[in-house]
């Protein structure tokens, strides 16, 4: 047996076969970080000693039996691997169980899956899962390869007795199989996790560096994350303020990133917080911050078990580390004095305690803010305050002076030591009437914190960026300093194609390289294209498979979905949660294909397969994109480009679509409707609402970029 960490114990057939069961069970105790249950002790008793009786008859081939082999993007192990004759072998064994259960089916199935999609030394092979249940009495007679052509075979289901029949029927079918590399128990592994995955191991463990780890040259996740840390610790060392503005595609890892140098900055290497070394994680996006905060908070309840440890008090600790933004803002804004007089903020000392090291700022010395550039407008956030605000403070602050960003800047810089601001800025992203872009950021730097270090993306001068007057907004300012690791170039949430999001901007763009981009990326990446809502469901329940998710999308500005029998999800948070985090059983899942997310609530988040249902709001019409809004009863109206709010209005209508467009990690389709030609007995249409008209341009239009009918 060699030792190594991606399992508790290796070696071939042969020596497995003759070495007392005994001193495996030891092997794997030793190896074991941490206690071990007594249920774990047991289940490994009874899986040495029968597969010493089922792999007998292979004693002398060349086959290779794993232990507890590490799926890093799942944060689990895989009970058994068994590399024979070039099959690769899951075995997840149920010992005691007498039933088969559809979460176990499911559990088995996504080992295989994450091998097929993520190990480089799996991806050509032949993958069986097989769930053992060791008191069941029946074994799947029937073995064939997933309809998905991945060469993953359709999960197999025995007991204890017929394991040993079932391999020699799998090896019986599949008997030419190419031989597997000899490094496959260290093979690169390149997954790319959820955001939910990546937020648990990080609360785990400190560290994701397990998840994140991509064989890709171009992806510079851990890049940019070094790069930020050395920022900050810059920062420290000359007793400076300086801000990063990190850019990236759509699912590259910002937000990944934001997380990480938030726990790496807070615990150092350490097993606790460092002392006045803190970083907070804070976004104004309320859905993604309450399904973090859950999922957080529910493994690590799950976790400590037993040790007297309530949810609540796991909703704290998480909360301490991921906020809400406005929380932070609000608690500053308890310490200016109010009203504001002369156009000036400033600490009231009666309302603040002055520390040392902190003074009137907060404990932290870094705050990190994802999705910068939904940060308010001045005019948004000072009548927003005039009317008292509805965050839970009910603070009414008239005069407001400052915009969202610059009240952010003059948070931290109120510490009278150091501070470091990372912004994480997603381009076209805007969604939300009064997001001021990035360009309020850019302003308050130019104009009030001259004092600050500016580091920099050189793709924030990019046209979705403040509108490609980055560079004309900087042009004076000496503290800038460019850097190209704090650009996010390739998308992690799409592993099967990594220039998904360069094809949607060039969709929307209405960009003639748009069918280019698509041809490059059809077959890794699946896009269809319906007229019926029906079609669609079904081609996302034929697609999902173990514990995939999979979800309805529709903008917040469409209207006429009820006789598509869609409902929309309500904009609770927790609406959200159930959303993103229930299982397929319950019907508040995104499984359940009944209840549409819009752009507000997915934002940040993301499904393995997706329906966009693309409403009469945006059109496509003689080239160019129409923009309608419907006025709640018999009309759609247009919105023309005729004025400043109008103009804004129309970009967040587009980014909306953006957003939608990129949720997927590895399928959608699209459902235009065909809308109802039905006439009145009169000669008058039936649903003036809906008129075939509003869609079919769109859907040629999308026709056209070669993306395949259903």
């Amino acid at each position: 047996m060699s030792r190594n960490t991606r399992c508790l114990y290796n070696c071939n057939f042969d020596t497995f076969l003759n070495t007392d069961k005994n001193t495996i069970f030891g092997v794997l105790c030793d190896n074991y970080h941490g206690e071990v249950l007594t249920t774990s002790r047991e289940a490994w008793i009874a899986e040495i000693e029968l597969l010493q009786d089922v792999l007998r008859p292979w004693e002398k081939t060349q086959g290779h039996i794993i232990f507890e082999y590490d799926i890093p993007r799942l944060g689990k192990r895989i009970d058994v691997v068994l590399l024979l004759r070039g099959i690769v072998f899951c075995l997840e064994f149920k010992v005691g169980q007498s039933k088969v259960l559809e979460n176990d089916i499911d559990q088995v199935l996504d080992y295989a899956l994450d091998l097929k999609n993520f190990h480089k030394y799996s991806e050509d092979q032949l993958i069986v899962p097989i769930l053992i249940a060791t008191k069941y009495s029946t074994t799947t007679t029937l073995i064939q390869a997933s309809v998905y052509d991945d060469r993953v075979v359709n999960p197999l289901v025995t007991g204890e007795n017929g394991l040993q029949g079932l391999i020699q029927d799998v090896l019986q079918q599949f008997p030419e199989e190419a031989p597997l590399n000899d490094d496959w128990i260290i093979s690169p592994y390149a997954p790319t996790p959820t955001i939910i995955e990546a937020a648990k191991t990080l609360y785990e463990s400190h560290s994701v560096e397990d998840i994140v780890r991509h064989e890709a040259e171009d992806v510079t996740t851990d890049q940019t994350i070094a790069y930020v840390l050395d920022v900050i610790r810059k920062s420290k060392e000359n007793g400076e303020k300086s801000i990063c503005f990190v850019t990236g595609v759509p699912g590259a890892g910002k937000t990944l990133v934001g997380l990480d140098v938030a726990v790496k900055q807070t615990y150092q290497d350490s097993d606790t917080p460092i002392e006045d070394e803190g970083a907070v994680y804070l976004s104004g996006n309320g859905p993604l911050v309450a399904v973090l905060t859950e999922a957080l908070a529910r493994d690590d309840y799950e976790k400590n078990k037993g040790k007297g440890k309530k949810k609540t008090d796991s909703m704290r600790e998480v909360g301490k580390f991921i906020q809400v933004i406005h929380r932070y803002r609000d608690n500053m804004l308890h310490k200016i004095k109010n009203p504001v007089e002369n156009g000036k903020l400033e600490i009231d000392p009666e309302k603040a305690v002055k520390l040392e090291a902190a003074g009137y700022g907060e404990v932290e010395h870094v705050a990190i803010f994802d999705e910068a550039q939904r940060s308010w407008t001045h005019k948004r956030l000072a009548n927003y305050l005039k009317r008292g605000g509805t965050y839970g403070n009910k603070l009414k602050v008239p005069n407001f002076p400052v915009s969202e960003a610059a009240f952010l800047i003059w948070s931290l810089d109120q510490r009278e030591d150091w501070a470091t601001i990372v912004c994480l800025v997603g381009g076209g992203q805007e969604i939300h009437t009064g997001e001021a872009g990035i360009h309020e950021w850019i302003k308050a730097l130019n104009e009030i914190y001259t004092h600050w270090k500016v580091y920099i993306s050189p793709k924030l001068t990019e046209p979705e960026y403040s509108e490609g007057q980055v560079n004309e907004l900087l042009k004076d300012n000496q503290n800038v300093i460019y850097a190209d690791s704090l650009h996010l170039g390739v998308s992690l949430r799409s592993f099967r194609a990594e220039k998904l999001s360069a094809f949607v901007h060039a969709l929307l763009a209405i960009d003639q390289s748009a069918a280019d981009i698509f041809a490059e990326i059809r077959d890794r990446y699946p896009i269809v294209l319906t007229r019926d809502m029906e079609k669609a469901k079904a081609w996302l329940r034929e697609k999902v498979r173990g514990t995939e998710r999979t979800g309805v999308l529709i903008t917040k500005e469409s209207a006429r979905y009820k006789p598509l029998g869609i409902h929309v999800l309500p904009s609770g948070d927790q609406d959200a949660v159930h959303w993103f985090l229930e299982d397929k059983i319950d019907t508040r899942s995104s499984n359940y294909l009944e209840d549409a997310a819009t752009e507000i609530q997915v934002q940040g988040l993301e499904l393995d397969y997706t329906c966009l249902l693309w409403d009469a709001d945006m059109r496509y019409d003689n080239g160019k994109w129409r923009f309608y809004s419907f006025n709640g009863k018999t009309e759609w109206k247009e919105i023309l480009d005729n004025s400043e709010n109008n103009h804004d209005r129309i970009k967040y209508m587009l980014n909306a679509y953006r957003v939608l467009l990129t949720r997927a990690r590895t399928g959608m389709v699209i459902c235009v409707p065909e809308g109802n030609d039905r006439k009145t007995a009169s000669g008058f249409p039936e649903d003036s609402t809906r008129l075939p008209e509003y869609y079919d341009g769109t859907y040629e239009y999308l026709k056209s970029m070669g993306i395949k009918e259903l």
